[in-house]
């Protein structure tokens, strides 16, 4: 052979090796003599072997197949030759060394084989060529195809006795390895987990059960197993299912013994540090004990020492093979003593980990027990205690533990053997009806019992006993025996304690505590009875009077005294009594078990709801799963929970919004019934149950997902059909059922508008009849179902598709008509509601809508004029009611003027909107369709485009205001503004008559004293300030003022709202009142707060109000009492942080602004806040600026608390390596301040914290280096402030003194409050300062609130500011779109 074969090789040349020649004189050798012709052959195919890589493909499978041949002739002739009793020792020789030989050329090239395939199965990636790749993939199928019938070979012939060969000895071990270590190769590929290699993989399983039985290959086994397990991860669930084989068909049990024992040797810290080989082991265990959990079991102890290992894979696999043991094996009531404290032992461990150091492994643990609930193996015993784990999880800071916490109390409930119902009020009157009754028939058993053994008898039966243990009491103690009993503080209680220890046959304690109780209690009973000549007679009388005169029966639950329960059973004809008393015990046990699962799962719907607005999408899903869970079981909290979820329907998340649908499917879109009649009937009752008390929001959710059940043809025609049953009438229901019903199909409407259109006349004959007065609530439904008409547009109409609308004279807008005039005479709660739906749905629908409110305007008007006139025919009885407002002059009904601003106020808002939107809408429309028209004439006639002429009877006002392009849009809109502004509050306008009303009644507080009437008047004053930029200007100081001053919240919550529409109709106006808006959100009453709260998170995020550190006064609503205000701070922050470094940027002045000590924030109060917002902050150039600033903050800060303050903000952070190069960089701005042992400790929290993450050598020592710094320049200043003291005697500055305040610090609105409380807004620039610097200042007007006297004159009575106090302008806003809000 030439050494150069392996060159040839390398350069792709493969050689003819060995020559086919000498393979060929092998072959004819073999043909000749059999097996034994390799002992003469052997060489070629060694060399073979030896130069592999460089051999032709062909040569080799060849070589294989002719090796294949010879060594399943010598397996066929070997039994003949094995039986032969007279075999030469020569001939056994030869045979012997032609096996060896041939098993080592097949097994040899078989691992050559595999390793090929392998390297080759590797470069599949590799970009050498088409042909390249199609030749491995059929060389690798090939040998794939091969390596199965060779499997089989070497074990039949393993399965002979060869020993016979080794002279009926051991057969050698390297024999043994020979065969089963091409086995181990194959293994090690890994690709032989695949479903297509599972018959090799039971070739190589059998072959190796075939040395494991025959030729002790156990021991060599259990190593290599183990080392492939440790370097290999593909072969765990291999060598599991072969393992579970060898065991369960060869027998091989000692096998997993040995194994589990070899991995339970390992050390702890070893495989902590090895996770690749913990990985394999873990796998491996876990499926061995899915596969062979009683094995398992029986060697479970050698593993346990893992469960207190740093490795959380291993303690994870072990506890999971525990639960594969309790629900296969340990699992079911008829478990012996044993078992069961085996499985409790288990449960025990699985309980401990819950609260793993490990999220992983306490998340596992969750996933565990859901499967041991799920398939019923939890003894009833542990349910509460698991439960109460489960529940306690929910906390966890691990995203996933609490996924897995969900999922437990979701499987705890569907699988509680308790009832199908769990609400809490059912069970609790059962149970106390059923304890009721046990305690009766135990009361009954004792007296029937009673009669058999006096408690006089049974004195006598103890007395020996008793005094021998009293007797005891005088001798000397022994070691040991002396035990400590304290006397209890009064003798009836210490009576008790001593007839307790005689009931439990303890007679030497009692004895020992009446002894005590004698010396102490000296003439108080039961101590005080006829005193014995000895002290032993005298305790013995004291034990008899204790134990004869007490109830036997006081406490079910002591055991039987002596034999008393024997002879009491004796007495009892019949055990019937027996058996019911056990039945009623065991079914109060029942019920309690069942009241205190309700009581856990009731706890965990409070914790499980809040989590529906975490960032996690996988518990949100969890979540909103988990409640459609709860509710088929009947939990009356359940349906708070699937309202909450309901404003998740406009989530941006696809996967929440598609959670809450299918679970609003779930819930009831499948309803149970025989017929189609009783399902709709059952849908629409669960729908309506969310409607009552629903807020606003709620139904705009619920309505999102009734328009889109009804856009996929989710809902049945029956129930649309029962909906109108029920509104007609022809279906008997309650006025809430048929209000739901209405409320129900407009929101099918919006969906598909025909629903409603094709039933109008219906909707207005029955819902505006003249029956509408007696439920105006029903009235505004059918308002807002007829409204769907306008809200939806079909997408097919097109721009250019005239809107939707109504002639003026339909019969609908003269029922509304009708019924708005003929209500608003007549006092009621529910008229203004449904007035300011009707005017909507006019505005909406008509043609001609301004027409037909003028009417009703002047309709209601004259209605009042004549109540004034009678009023005024009234004026000879001189008192007033109180229910009526009188300006001295004449009187009205309170409810009738609040009627008519509330419709003043209506109309004008919605007389603006729709100039706004659709007369805006409409000009354009009809442009666009001009324009098109123009442009498809100039392309028909093919000529020049040239500039139109429009003749005098085409001339339109667009046109002669030469709109062209992009500036229409603008001219459109300032024809829209001048008309709001010049004509709608004009002299000639019906707007003109009102004004004046509600001016007066703003401005006269005193006189228009009713609540009512003065909310409905500052919200009408508002509304009336948006039609006019001039008119909002003039009475801005009157709305602002009214805000401050009123002591009506509803005032001051009706003036937020329009001050935030105001905001943003007239941004330029309003902005200088901003800061009075902020000063809303410390208002003394909740619903204002809430109000500013909502209204400030919509001007800021729709970027209308200037976002400065006023923003801190909504940081102050995190820490409101009032969870919903706190809900609405938390959205404003949460919307906040997804616009561009928002809360970074203006989270200093924050800071600033809430250290101060006016702000009037308590200390934990502002950590609370900090703790909230700092959550925002994620990007890490954004921590390493504000560790910056943070530190360069120190400088100003004037006070200790707004040094601990800044360093508590430190803590917050996430110190990167660049974050503590700041903190060195700017050690000199706090090094002073470090001598306060706040600011210091919160340094060490920083520096603890930034140790704990680990890092770079350079960055700790640059680290200790700075904690070194920190530790010097504190003790520092603890030194030089002694000094400093002692010498001089110079005092220390003292700390800032804290506020006493609550926790929200709110400061109190006075309702006799001076002028100078309200100071208008200065302006923030001026034009000419010099100029301004000469004008005097300004005399604050005086403001007073009337009272209800008479004879108040006009000036008294005028709440208005003079007009110098209006704030000047400053520079404009830009609005977030050029043209004007439609």
């Amino acid at each position: 052979m030439k050494p150069g074969l392996g060159e040839g090789c390398s350069q792709g040349r493969q050689l003819q090796f060995p020559p086919p020649p000498r393979l060929a004189a092998f072959r004819t050798a073999f043909r000749a003599r059999g097996a034994l012709a390799v002992l003469q052959h052997f060489d070629p195919l060694y060399s073979l072997l030896h130069h592999f890589r460089a051999v032709q493909t062909a040569v080799k499978e060849d070589a294989l197949e002719l090796m294949m041949q010879v060594v399943s002739k010598h397996s066929n002739e070997l039994p003949a030759i094995l039986g032969d009793s007279e075999l030469s020792h020569a001939d056994r020789s030869a045979h012997l060394n032609a096996l060896k030989m041939n098993c080592y050329l097949l097994t040899g090239l078989m691992d050559a084989f595999e390793m090929e395939t392998c390297n080759n199965s590797l470069l599949e990636v590799d970009p050498g060529g088409k042909n390249k790749k199609n030749r491995t993939k059929t060389a690798q199928s090939s040998w794939e195809e091969e390596r199965e019938p060779l499997l089989q070979l070497l074990t039949q012939l393993l399965q002979l006795d060869l020993r016979q060969l080794w002279g009926g000895l051991v057969v050698e071990e390297e024999f043994v390895s020979l065969m089963t270590g091409s086995c181990y190769r194959i293994l090690e590929n890994p690709s032989i987990g695949l479903q297509k290699h599972r018959a090799t993989r039971e070739a190589v399983t059998h072959l190796l059960a075939a040395a494991l039985v025959h030729y002790d290959h156990m021991f060599s086994a259990t190593l290599k197993i183990t080392q492939m397990l440790q370097h290999f991860e593909h072969v765990a669930p291999v060598f599991a299912q072969a393992v579970s084989l060898w065991a369960t068909e060869y027998g091989l049990k000692s096998l997993v013994g040995e194994l589990l024992r070899e991995i339970g040797q390992k050390s702890p810290q070893d495989l902590a540090r090895d996770t690749s080989g913990v990985k394999g082991y873990a796998t491996f265990i876990t499926e061995l004990s899915e596969r062979i959990p009683a094995l398992v079991l029986s060697n479970m102890s050698v593993l346990l020492r893992h469960l207190d290992g740093e490795s959380y894979m291993m303690r994870n696999a072990i506890l999971a093979a525990m639960a594969e043991v309790l629900t296969q094996v340990l699992n079911g009531d008829k478990l012996e003593e044993v078992a069961r404290g085996t499985r409790d032992q288990f449960l025990n461990m699985l309980q401990a980990h819950i609260c793993d150091i490990n999220g992983f492994v306490r998340s596992r643990v969750l996933q565990l027990f859901t499967r041991i609930v799920q398939r019923k193996a939890l003894p009833l015993t542990q349910f509460q205690s698991v439960v109460s784990l489960a529940v306690g999880r929910l906390k966890d800071k691990s995203v996933v533990v609490v996924k897995n916490a969900i999922q437990l109390l979701a499987a705890f409930l569907s699988n509680n053997p308790f009832s199908c119902k769990l609400s809490c009020a059912d069970l609790a009157e059962p149970l106390k009806k059923e304890t009721q009754k046990l305690q009766e028939m135990r009361d009954h058993g004792r007296s029937t019992a009673a009669p058999a053994i006096t408690p006089e008898e049974e004195w006598e039966a103890m007395l020996p006993e008793v005094r021998a243990a009293t007797q005891q009491l005088f001798q000397p103690p022994q070691e040991g025996e002396e035990e400590v009993l304290e006397v209890e503080e009064t003798a009836e209680s210490t009576s008790e304690q001593i007839t307790g220890l005689l009931r439990k046959l303890n007679y030497k304690s009692a004895a020992r505590l009446t002894q005590k109780a004698l010396c102490r209690f000296q003439g108080k009973e039961p101590f005080s009875g006829p005193t014995e000549d000895n002290e032993e007679a005298t305790i013995l009388g004291v034990l008899k009077r204790l134990y004869t005169g007490s109830c036997p029966g006081e406490n079910s639950e002591d055991p039987p005294r002596g034999n008393s329960s024997l002879n009491t059973e004796e007495v009892v004809p019949e055990e019937q009594p027996q058996t019911e008393l056990v039945k009623q015990e065991m079914l109060v046990q029942y019920l309690q078990d069942a009241y205190d699962f309700s009581v856990k799962i009731t706890e965990a719907l409070s914790l499980i709801s809040r989590m529906m607005y975490e960032n996690s999408v996988s518990v949100v899903q969890e979540a909103i799963e988990f409640f459609v869970t709860v509710s088929k079981f009947g939990v009356p909290q359940a349906l708070l929970g699937v309202r909450r979820m309901l404003p998740l329907v406009w989530s941006k998340e696809p996967g929440v919004k598609e959670a809450v649908l299918n679970a609003y499917r779930r819930l009831y879109l499948n309803p149970t019934g025989d017929s189609e009649r009783a399902r709709a009937q059952s849908l629409v009752h669960s729908l309506s149950l969310i409607m009552v008390d629903a807020s606003l929001g709620t139904i705009q959710c619920l309505e999102e997902i009734i328009s889109e059940f009804v856009q996929k043809d989710e809902v049945k025609p029956a129930v649309i059909q029962l909906l109108w049953e029920r509104f007609t009438e022809k279906s008997q229901c309650s006025s809430l059922e048929r209000r739901a019903a209405v409320m129900l199909l407009g929101m099918m409407a919006r969906g598909k508008p025909e629903i409603v259109g094709s039933n109008l006349d219906v909707l207005v004959t029955v819902g505006l009849s003249e029956k509408a007065c007696e439920d105006y609530r029903l009235a505004q439904e059918v308002c807002n179902a007829v409204s769907k008409l306008a809200s939806n547009p079909k997408p097919a109409q097109g721009k250019n598709k005239a809107p939707f609308r109504l002639p003026q004279n339909h019969m609908l807008f003269g029922c509304l008509s009708e019924t708005v005039s003929k209500g608003f005479a007549q006092p009621s709660g529910h008229w203004i509601p449904f007035m300011e739906a009707a005017v909507m749905l006019i505005y909406q629908l008509a043609e001609g809508a301004e027409e037909i409110c003028a009417q009703i305007l002047q309709d209601c008007s004259r209605q009042a004029l004549e109540k004034l006139q009678e009023a005024d025919g009234q004026k000879a009885d001189p008192a007033v009611s109180p229910s009526r407002v009188s300006d001295g002059d004449s009187s009205l009904p309170t409810f009738l003027l609040m009627h008519l601003v509330s419709l003043v106020g209506q109309v004008a808002l919605q007389q603006v909107a729709y100039l706004e939107v659709s007369v805006s809408a409409e000009l354009r429309r009809r442009r666009i369709l001009r324009e098109e028209e123009k442009t498809k004439k100039h392309s028909d006639s093919s000529t020049k485009k040239q500039r139109p002429q429009s003749t005098g009877n085409e001339t339109t006002m667009e046109e002669e205001l030469g709109l062209v392009g992009a500036s229409a849009d603008d001219t459109e809109a300032e024809l829209i503004r001048s008309i709001c502004e010049t004509e709608l509050l004009d002299e000639k306008h019906l707007f003109s008559a009102f004004v004046p009303l509600v001016l007066k009644i703003c401005n006269n507080p005193g006189l228009y004293s009713d609540p009512a009437l003065s909310a409905a008047a500052a919200l009408a004053l508002g509304k009336v300030c948006m039609i006019s930029s001039e008119f909002c200007d003039s009475h801005l100081r009157l709305l602002f003022t009214m805000m401050e001053k009123s002591t009506l919240p509803g005032v001051r919550s009706n003036l937020v709202i329009a001050a935030g529409d105001l905001a943003i109709r007239f941004p330029n106006l309003v902005e200088p009142w901003t800061s009075h808006l902020y000063a809303r959100l410390r208002d003394p009453c909740p619903s204002v707060r809430q109000t500013a709260g909502l209204v400030m998170t919509h001007l800021i995020l729709k970027d209308m109000v200037k976002v400065k550190g006023q923003v801190s006064e909504m940081a102050t609503l995190l820490i409101d009492p009032e969870e919903a205000i706190m809900g609405v701070a938390q959205n404003f922050f949460s919307e906040l942080s997804s616009k561009d470094n928002a809360i970074y940027n203006l989270l200093p002045d924050i800071i600033s602004r809430l250290s101060d000590p006016n702000c009037g924030v308590e200390e934990e109060s502002f950590h609370i806040i900090m703790r909230h917002l700092f959550s925002y902050i994620t990007k890490d150039k954004q921590t390493e600026s504000l560790v910056e600033k943070l530190c360069q903050r120190f400088r100003t800060a004037r006070t200790e608390r707004q040094y601990r303050d800044l360093a508590h903000c430190l803590t917050l952070l996430p110190l990167s390596e660049r974050g503590l190069h700041k903190l060195q960089d700017n050690f000199d701005c706090f090094a002073d301040k470090l001598q306060d042992p706040a600011v210091y400790s919160c340094f060490q929290t920083v520096m603890a914290r930034f140790r704990r993450a680990g890092g770079k050598p350079e960055t700790k020592a640059l680290a200790e280096e700075l904690e070194q710094k920190l530790a010097a320049s504190h003790n520092r200043g603890l030194d030089s402030a002694e000094t400093c003291q002692e010498g001089s005697g110079t005092p220390m500055p003292e700390p800032a003194k804290q506020k006493t305040t609550g926790g929200s610090c709110r400061h109190p609105l006075n309702t006799v409050n001076r002028d100078e409380d309200f100071v208008t807004p200065k302006p923030r620039n001026l034009r000419n300062p010099k100029r301004a610097q000469k004008r005097p200042p300004c005399k604050k007007a005086i403001i007073t609130f009337s009272s209800d006297e008479e004879n108040s004159s006009e000036d008294e009575l005028s709440a208005e500011l003079r007009e110098e106090e209006t704030p000047t302008k400053t520079t404009p806003i830009t609005r977030s779109s050029a043209r004007r809000l439609r």
